[in-house]
């Protein structure tokens, strides 16, 4: 089977049918979002949003595009221009992957809040995810890892964490 990207089956959605995730650790700034609320108003959506669509609830999760979904959501002038309809495209990808997908996206593009960062690495742990699978899908080093890992303050999450044996 022949891969096709996503951005090739974007799709006008009822704005009631998309939610944000829950994890996303993006944050943008008052005059950024205006920024982006002037270019929505002044080039139209340029971008569709990523989701997944959950069948059992027949909603779309936004994966990434978050500020552009909160656009329309709060933006009443741009709300009745687009119709109420939100431009997207989807993935089918389990939840980790998703995770990783948008953290990969939010890298590429700026910064992350550090507490959130390492709340989702906390939870990819506790998924069963190793260090060295965090590190390759959400772009980050080992030893960011490590010290994000630090931040939660949690234990169990170095239970399988190889130690330096110099204090031997």
């Amino acid at each position: 089977m022949t891969f096709i990207s996503p951005v090739y089956s974007v799709k006008a959605v009822p704005i009631e049918s998309v939610e944000a995730n829950d994890y996303n650790p993006n944050a943008v700034a008052p005059p950024e979002m205006k920024l982006l609320e002037t270019s929505i108003w002044e080039d139209g959506f340029t971008q569709p949003v990523v989701t997944f669509y959950d069948e059992e609830r027949d909603k779309y999760i936004v994966v990434d595009g978050f500020h552009r979904y909160r656009i329309l959501m709060t933006c009443k002038k741009i709300r009745d221009r687009e119709k109420g309809m939100l431009p997207v495209v989807t993935i089918n990808k389990e939840i980790e992957e998703r995770i990783a997908s948008t953290i990969r996206h939010n890298r590429a593009r700026g910064s992350h809040n550090v507490d959130l960062m390492s709340n989702i690495v906390a939870e990819l742990v506790e998924m069963g995810k190793s260090d060295l699978w965090i590190a390759k899908n959400i772009g980050m080093g080992v030893d960011e890892i490590l010290r994000l890992k630090q931040i939660t303050g949690l234990a169990v999450l170095f239970k399988d964490h190889e130690f330096s044996k110099s204090w031997e």
